[in-house]
């Protein structure tokens, strides 16, 4: 078993509170409010649009979308004080042209120094959402 030790500088509940921004900030598409949650030279690597800075990549998720709903299921921290915690939720998307896509999704967010995100992973099946929203990213 691969054992690290981390150096946490922010405390666990800065973590919560981050990510349950962005969880609320995402479900509003709020692009301003969500890049402002991350550092600088922060990177989103989504499995649908590969690895982008967060202001273009929550653009692309706004202008593909209409009102969506986000259903948290838990927020998880680092059992081994790692800067990161995971948000577990079912994403029910609503496409510009009013589809329907629902999934369950898992981001994990990798924090700096700061409590700002320097790194988002989105984890879930592509396949089912692939062959629903196809290029409605435009």
């Amino acid at each position: 078993m691969n054992q690290h030790a981390f150096d946490s500088t922010a405390p666990d509940a800065t973590y919560v509170a981050a990510v349950e921004r962005y969880l609320e900030r995402l479900e509003a598409s709020d692009v301003e409010g969500l890049t402002a949650l991350f550092a600088g030279d922060a990177q989103v690597v989504s499995p649908f649009l590969g690895r982008m800075n967060p202001r273009p990549f929550f653009e692309k998720v706004r202008d593909a979308s209409g009102q969506s709903r986000i259903e948290v299921l838990d927020i998880l921290l680092s059992a081994r004080g790692a800067p990161l915690a995971i948000a577990y939720f079912v994403y029910h998307w609503q496409l510009k042209d009013g589809t329907a896509v629902r999934f369950d999704c898992v981001d994990v967010f990798e924090f700096n120094s700061l409590g700002l995100i320097q790194r988002m992973t989105i984890v879930y099946d592509t396949h089912p959402v692939r062959e629903l929203v196809g290029n409605k990213y435009g």
